[in-house]
């Protein structure tokens, strides 16, 4: 039974942090992508909570949270929301810059930890020889005159289109919601405020210290660097099995929702207390 859903603004490290949260069971956290926030998870929210207490939340700077000034952790806010919430110990699923969130703070605090599903993950420290995408001398210029929403629309092209298709061969609706979405936290990046710190040591260094059962998800049409990190955190965290989407770019949960939903469902039944 998903229960009467709830949401509210957490005070958590000098931040307000809005979040919902809907149904009962084993706790499950949503951790939105660098050019989302809590809203891309609208295709698994009330599907998680047949099974899960679900949580999802806006970091500082996206949706609904205030940008605050000074310098923050994003694994740290994680843990304060947890706490304010009650929760000791849950599984998260992160989406690229939410899954770099949620491999740091299971490295500092595995106890709370019960598993990781992993989107098109960031890692801190990782780095790529990849070549930047065909969009970014077009981005830099945009971000120096000031045009957000051009910016916005050119990281659509390059994280939800993906580098192997047209903008028309995607849902308008789907390129809408994250131009949208991304646009609120481009506004936040511009205001000057606020320092996401990085992980100190990064993750990259001690990724085979992560004992939680993990599950590795990348999408086929994603960038080639974001396929090539899917790969070596497959073969870097002990307890990780890894599973390719096809036809989905950065954000697969939002482009086959039923599938992602799922596979990450039958994962999550299958990790032991």
């Amino acid at each position: 039974m998903k229960g009467t859903p709830g949401s509210g603004f957490a005070e958590v490290n000098g931040a307000s942090l809005y979040y919902e949260t809907l149904g009962a069971g084993e706790p499950l956290v949503l951790l939105h992508a660098g050019i989302a926030d809590r809203r891309m998870w609208d295709g698994q929210f009330e599907a998680f909570a047949e099974r899960h207490r679900v949580v999802r939340y806006d970091r500082r700077g996206f949706g609904r949270s205030p940008v605050t000034d000074g310098p923050y952790y994003h694994h740290e806010d994680l843990r304060g929301l947890l706490d304010s919430l009650g929760i000791e110990r849950a599984s998260l699923v992160g989406c690229s810059m939410g899954g770099g969130a949620a491999i740091d703070f299971a490295l500092r605090h595995p106890e709370r930890i019960r598993a990781l599903v992993l989107v098109g993950s960031a890692v801190s420290g990782a780095e790529s020889e990849e070549p930047p995408p065909k969009e970014w001398e077009e981005l830099v210029g945009a971000d120096e005159a000031g045009d957000l929403e051009r910016v916005s629309e050119l990281e659509v092209r390059i994280w939800v289109d993906g580098p192997y298709r047209d903008p028309e061969e995607l849902d308008p609706a789907l390129r809408d919601l994250v131009r949208e979405m991304n646009l609120i936290a481009l506004q936040s990046e511009a205001s000057g405020l606020g320092e996401d710190r990085p992980a100190d040591p990064p993750a990259a260094e001690r990724l085979d210290e992560i004992q939680a059962p993990t599950l590795v998800v990348v999408g086929e049409l994603d960038r080639p660097e974001i396929v090539a990190r899917s790969e070596s955190l497959a073969r870097s965290v002990p307890r990780a099995q890894k599973i390719v989407v096809e036809g989905t770019a950065h954000v697969p949960n939002m482009e086959k929702p039923s599938e992602f939903n799922r596979v990450v469902l039958e994962f999550l039944a299958g990790v032991g207390t």
